[in-house]
């Protein structure tokens, strides 16, 4: 596991920090499919390199995927370390070969027509690898996959809404264009980074969106998964978080400061998270109102 623990390791990302709560078995674990979906990613997101050597080496990953899947010898070193989690816990090749779909998407779309749209690209790179983390933490209602769907999309929009300005400087844009074209922003607005009232009001459609899933994944929860899903109910703390501190600035996210939670916030969620499961507390920290 040495190559994952170190890729997991050397990321600031919001999902390592919740294997915090979990077991050595299931943190491990987590640390391998962290990794996997780390790689696949960086492949996509590998703007220097032309999209054709892209799209080869996410059909690699999926073929060496595939083969660790199938109990085949994988290739990658990543793929080997998580063969024996695909193992133990049944992983799907079917999940696997979504997430690369997600990733694909990035290399041929650089705009959402609709929210619907989005919502699938959400699935893809969010929803699927919350359904494959539900497996590694083990549940006991199939109620589970529901709630992993909707807080997976959930965490995607409130990281869409973030990232607008990083996206924009790679020429992209995630927030659907029927929106831009309803609340009257042009794309340009948004590619130079200008900040208006209008796209605060396309911004606070999107956060609408985000907070329904959040209250959609807080209902669907099964109490008696709430302890198996620590490490989850952590993320969609922090997230929820941050959403809250993108509405407080009226989702200015043009300035030279990205919004981020600080440690001492982050520790705080942590305590307080493991505090409610520990105790029994049957609401998560949130999707309220």
């Amino acid at each position: 596991m040495q190559q994952s623990r170190n890729i997991t390791h050397k990321s600031a990302s919001n999902l390592a920090l919740a294997f915090v709560l979990l077991p050595k078995e299931k943190r491990d674990g987590m640390s391998a499919l962290y990794a996997f979906c780390r790689e696949v990613d960086d492949v996509a997101d590998e703007d220097a390199a032309p999209v054709a050597e892209r799209r080869a080496r996410l059909a690699a990953w999926r073929e060496d995927v595939r083969r660790a899947c199938a109990g085949q010898a994988p290739e990658f070193i990543v793929n080997r370390e998580l063969q024996p989690v695909i193992r133990a816990h049944q992983l799907p090749f079917a999940l696997f070969d979504e997430l690369i779909l997600g990733c694909e998407m990035d290399l041929d779309i650089k705009r959402h027509e609709t929210f619907a749209g989005l919502e699938q690209y959400c699935h893809r790179v969010a929803s699927v690898v919350g359904l494959l983390s539900i497996e590694i933490f083990g549940y006991k209602n199939p109620a589970c996959r529901d709630y992993a769907v909707h807080l997976g999309k959930a965490l995607q929009l409130t990281n869409i809404l973030r990232d607008v300005q990083t996206d924009a400087a790679r020429g992209r844009i995630y927030l659907p264009l029927e929106e831009l074209k309803r609340h009257r922003v042009t794309e340009e607005e948004i590619l130079r980074g200008e900040y208006s009232p209008r796209f605060r009001e396309l911004a606070a459609g999107v956060a609408r969106r985000a907070r329904d899933f959040y209250r959609l994944a807080r209902e669907t929860l099964p109490t008696e998964d709430r302890r198996a899903m620590a490490a989850a109910e952590l993320m969609g703390s922090v997230y929820w978080r941050l959403l809250q501190k993108l509405e407080a600035r009226q989702f200015n996210v043009f300035g030279p400061r990205p919004t981020r939670l600080g440690k001492i916030q982050k520790l705080a969620l942590i305590a307080r998270t493991w505090f409610r499961v520990l105790s029994g507390a049957v609401v998560p920290n949130y999707g309220t109102p």
